[in-house]
């Protein structure tokens, strides 16, 4: 739970993600969460096993591009707390999402789409952050970087399973 306070500040971008601790527990414990948040969401718009097939790839897409970019930036030993960071947010971003993804498909309220925009901008100014303090760049990269992170996980992770389903 200490741990879960150092991080949680970070969603406010009010901590460089590079002063954050390194846990190993406190990464399971992301992992987990963000793995069962993700299957939830996308068992409730596709097939189960689809689903599951989808959420291994963008995990595992998420894992791999951080880890490229710090191996790329020669960070590697930032690793379990920059994941960390970045799981965490998405975490947070997922918490939040979760009711309105239910509230969208139940009523198709414009308001819904307004707040479901809001999160994926907000997650995305997130990891801009985040790239932006570990890499030490300018903005404009780091949103670069961000775009190109989103679309290898997300849209990767997408196009690879209408490929095999």
């Amino acid at each position: 739970m200490d741990t879960l306070k150092l991080y949680l500040p970070l969603c406010w971008l009010k901590v460089n993600p590079l002063d954050l601790p390194k846990s190993v527990t406190f990464l399971k414990q992301n992992f987990w969460f963000y793995f069962i948040v993700e299957l939830f969401i996308q068992a409730n718009m596709i097939d189960p096993s689809e689903a599951f097939f989808e959420v291994i790839v963008e995990t595992t897409l998420t894992f791999s591009f951080v880890w490229l970019i710090l191996f790329l930036n020669k960070t590697t030993h930032l690793y379990v707390q920059i994941i960390s960071a970045v799981l965490l947010c998405e975490n947070v971003i997922a918490f939040f999402g979760v009711p309105i993804v239910i509230w969208l498909t139940v009523s198709e309220d414009i308001l819904s789409y307004y707040l479901m925009g809001f999160l994926i901008l907000w997650d995305f100014v997130l990891i801009t952050y985040i790239i932006k303090k570990v890499l030490s760049i300018n903005t404009a990269a780091s949103m670069t970087i961000s775009f190109f992170y989103f679309m290898m996980t997300y849209a990767g992770a997408y196009a690879l399973t209408l490929l095999l389903f």
